[in-house]
């Protein structure tokens, strides 16, 4: 059972990290769509390629424009909030009742 608590732990860590890292990639690529970036810098590709898919496919599922502005990343970032309060701390407390 032990093995299986820190299985548990270690999902739960790397999920909140990957989850963290993904949210600051959602933040970047809202704050650049405000300055107009070269869309052939490397970086900015990246940002692009790595949030698009999340961003069109909550796009065409809630079109989420007020007066102008995309809101999507919003959602995207509350989305993520979410998903880290409940999915990852509930791994960790089952862990710890497991332990």
């Amino acid at each position: 059972m032990i093995a299986f608590r820190h299985l548990l732990e270690a999902i739960a860590t790397v999920l909140d990290l990957c989850l963290n890292i993904y949210m600051w990639l959602i933040i970047a690529r809202a704050l650049l769509s405000w300055v107009n970036p070269d869309p052939y810098n490397p970086i900015v590709r990246f940002l692009y390629n790595i949030t698009e898919p999340v961003l069109s496919w909550l796009r065409r599922r809630v079109p989420v424009v007020f007066g102008g502005l995309d809101l999507t990343p919003l959602i995207v970032i509350v989305a993520i909030m979410f998903l880290r309060i409940f999915v990852v701390q509930t791994l960790r407390d089952y862990a710890l009742m497991i332990g």
